[in-house]
């Protein structure tokens, strides 16, 4: 989770997957767990346990499928802005770009008391928040948008980048 605030810009609260793998190391995994799995199970269907084969076949099968699914989540984020009266949350799922944007003085921050879940509530629209956080980066980030939402002084720009 980043946080960002500034001057003119406002303030900014990112929330992206944690990707600790690139996607040429995510292709590459998914072809040596494959390559491995299909070795084994050709090298025992040589010794004549052939039934073996089928399965490793499935084996690879939900490898890709996983491999696929997370190919097309890489680059899901979610994007928190606060700019003078204005919050708007842009949600980016599978290439899907969608945007919200409520009143700053009459939104309020909904959380689970053991921070399972995070929304933005104003008007009777409530947006989920956070997907990708951990329940203790929600709760941290519940608690920094209930002071920023109702922050009266003006932005000074002087807050630098964090990560939470």
């Amino acid at each position: 989770m980043e946080r960002t605030a500034g001057g003119e810009s406002g303030y900014a609260l990112a929330a992206r997957r944690n990707n600790s793998l690139t996607s040429f190391d995510r292709i590459f995994a998914f072809g040596l767990s494959a390559f491995v799995s299909l070795a084994i199970a050709t090298a025992f269907a040589c010794l004549g346990a052939w039934l073996i084969l089928p399965f490793a076949g499935i084996e690879v099968l939900v490898l890709y499928l996983a491999w696929r699914w997370t190919e097309h989540h890489a680059r899901d984020y979610e994007l928190l802005t606060i700019k003078g009266d204005l919050v708007e949350i842009e949600v980016a799922d599978v290439g899907r770009m969608r945007r919200f944007g409520f009143n700053r003085w009459w939104t309020q921050v909904v959380c689970a008391r053991d921070g399972g879940s995070l929304a933005l509530r104003s008007h009777g629209r409530q947006i989920e928040f956070g997907r990708h956080l951990t329940n203790e980066q929600r709760l941290l980030a519940a608690g920094v948008l209930r002071r920023r939402l109702h922050d009266r002084s003006p932005d000074r720009g002087d807050t630098p980048v964090e990560r939470i």
